[in-house]
């Protein structure tokens, strides 16, 4: 968690690549709604990423004219479902979700689609294609890969680690722990200690860290899927005293930024959010109005790497060059 004091330029001058369809930016001016409603629908908001994701995407769409209610699944697939039929019963003009379960999801969008309701995903994708009006998400391979890099070169290509899980059903967790792997499965002298779901929660991470320590008191660094699970790993490495292993996480929060800028993480690798989540409001609005959907249902935007150089560029997800 010490921050050690070397740039690693290649990798913070990782740019945002966005693969969208040009009818959401350049070929048609996003129109303006009619007070219809739009139905925002995330995990909870005990994560600073999902609280912003649904603040963002209600801002932007009030700023286009639009009626909103939010509402919290909790990754809970049968609240969600209930949060599905409000939005059916409401006569939703389109719903944006960042949903509870890859496989649990598809069965509410195809009822919502029959019902004249298209869904934009955000932040996490479903297990089929077809259903959804589109899936706007983080590249999370190549985030991973790039955290990966990052803690591999802290680490100085060698010693023990662990590493943090998220929640089993969401893709998001088995791709970014593929990433992770790949990259650090070509450092012989890596030696992976641990490997432990927390379910992207910090306090499960904290409760996880606790006991992994106390049978691996040599560990030298923990490379975690999302930023709550890492400032875990952060806490209970500090109360054990150990306080030079290096942490890792992702996601780019706000709370994670200020843990690098306290010497807490060493990096966090930032999901532009602000980006899809307003993205996904304006496809939803000119589908409303024009009955136009996307070119490409799936659409994969790059991650940055935060790490105690730029941290000055930051802020509420953004990462200014």
């Amino acid at each position: 968690m010490k921050h050690r004091f070397f740039v690693i330029a290649c990798l913070i001058a990782i740019l945002v690549s966005v693969v969208v369809p040009t009818i959401a930016q350049d070929d048609m001016e996003v129109p303006m709604g009619n007070g219809e409603l739009i139905v925002i629908i995330t995990p909870s908001h005990d994560n600073p990423f999902f609280q912003a994701e649904a603040d963002i995407a209600q801002a932007r769409a009030e700023e286009l004219g639009y009626e909103t209610l939010v509402l919290v699944h909790d990754d809970d697939p049968n609240l969600q479902d209930q949060h599905f039929d409000v939005a059916i019963s409401q006569g939703a003009a389109a719903i944006v979700l960042d949903n509870a379960g890859a496989d649990a999801s598809i069965a509410p969008i195809e009822r919502a689609k029959e019902a004249g309701i298209p869904t934009f995903l955000i932040d996490r994708e479903i297990n089929t294609t077809g259903v959804a009006a589109s899936q706007l998400v983080s590249n999370n391979y190549s985030c991973a890969v790039a955290g990966a890099e990052y803690f591999v070169d802290l680490m100085g290509e060698e010693g023990q680690y662990v590493e943090l899980l998220g929640r089993e059903t969401d893709t998001n967790a088995g791709v970014r722990s593929q990433g992770y792997n790949d990259v650090i499965g070509d450092f012989p002298d890596m030696e992976l200690v641990a490997v432990q779901t927390a379910n992207w929660s910090q306090t499960e991470a904290f409760e996880v860290m606790e006991t992994i320590v106390q049978g691996n008191p040599d560990i030298k660094g923990v490379i975690s899927g999302n930023d709550t699970m890492a400032l875990g790993a952060v806490a209970a490495l500090e109360a054990a005293g150990m306080d030079d292993v290096f942490v890792v996480g992702l996601d780019g929060s706000p709370d994670a930024v200020d843990s690098i800028d306290q010497g807490g993480l060493d990096a966090t690798v930032l999901q532009p959010l602000a980006l899809f989540s307003e993205l996904a409001v304006d496809q939803a609005s000119i589908y409303i109005q024009t009955g136009e959907l996307p070119e490409e249902e799936k659409q994969s935007i790059d991650c940055l790497l935060v790490t105690p150089e730029n941290t000055m560029n930051y802020s509420n997800f953004v990462l200014s060059e």
